[in-house]
Formats: structure tokens, sequence, C-alpha cells
């Protein structure tokens, strides 16, 4: 059973910084993209950043680029969100994600939510103003 566990949310105030991880077990994943999303109260769920299979090739949305790095280790089938100068417009529950496709041949960076097969549950990141 493929799970994506994401970890290291919480409460910051404006201006901090949080590193989510998301740990993948099941298979691994190695060779495919991965994401983050996020998705605030009332609003729907939005792309944040997205990395290629090797790492080499990154995507982010404009609200966050600047501020937020994307990371992976393929040695423990887990990416990485560094968050840095947080506002409160950053708050939501963030989602990872994982494409299904193992493609090593072709780089890809989905930004939209039916580029990914895969999504964990979520961890809330709360920033106070």
């Amino acid at each position: 059973q493929v799970q994506l566990v994401e970890s290291g949310g919480g409460l910051v105030q404006a201006g901090g910084s949080l590193r989510l991880s998301c740990a993948a077990s099941g298979r691994t994943f190695s060779s495919s993209a991965m994401g983050w999303f996020r998705q605030a109260p009332g609003k729907e769920r939005e792309f944040v950043a997205t990395i290629s299979w090797s790492g080499g090739d990154t995507y982010y949305a404009a609200s966050v680029k600047g501020r937020f790095t994307i990371s992976r280790d393929n040695a423990k089938n887990t990416v990485y969100l560094q968050m840095n100068s947080l506002t409160p417009e950053d708050t939501a529950v963030y989602y990872c994600a994982a494409e299904a496709s193992a493609d090593t041949l072709v780089v890809v960076l989905p930004i939209g939510v039916s580029g990914y097969d895969y999504w964990g549950q979520g961890t809330q990141v709360t920033v106070s103003s």
C-alpha cells in the first residue's frame, strides 16, 4: 500500500520558517516527479512547488518563489519543502503528491492536481500575524 506522510507543520509567527517533510512508503518514487500543494479554508487546492525525479529541475508558484525551496532525497524516498519568510497568506493545509510514472527519459514538472496519482493526508501550517 502506497503512503505519503507529511510532517513538520505547525504554528509559526509571520516572518518565520518551517520545513515540511513527506516520507513515501509502499513503492519508490525515485523516478517520479513529486510536488506540494496547499488548500486554505474555502479555497481550492493550489499548486505550490514541484521537483523532477532527479531533483535537477524545480518549478514554483509565483506566490512562493524566492521564499520556498523544494528538495528531495531519493535514498530516503522523501521530499521536503523549506518555507521561509512566511506570511498569514501561507496558512493552509499542505499536501504532498507524487506521480505514478517512472519515465526518467522525460523531465516532468506537473503543476495541476490531475498530474499526480498519490496524495498524503496533509499537514496544517498556520502563520500568525
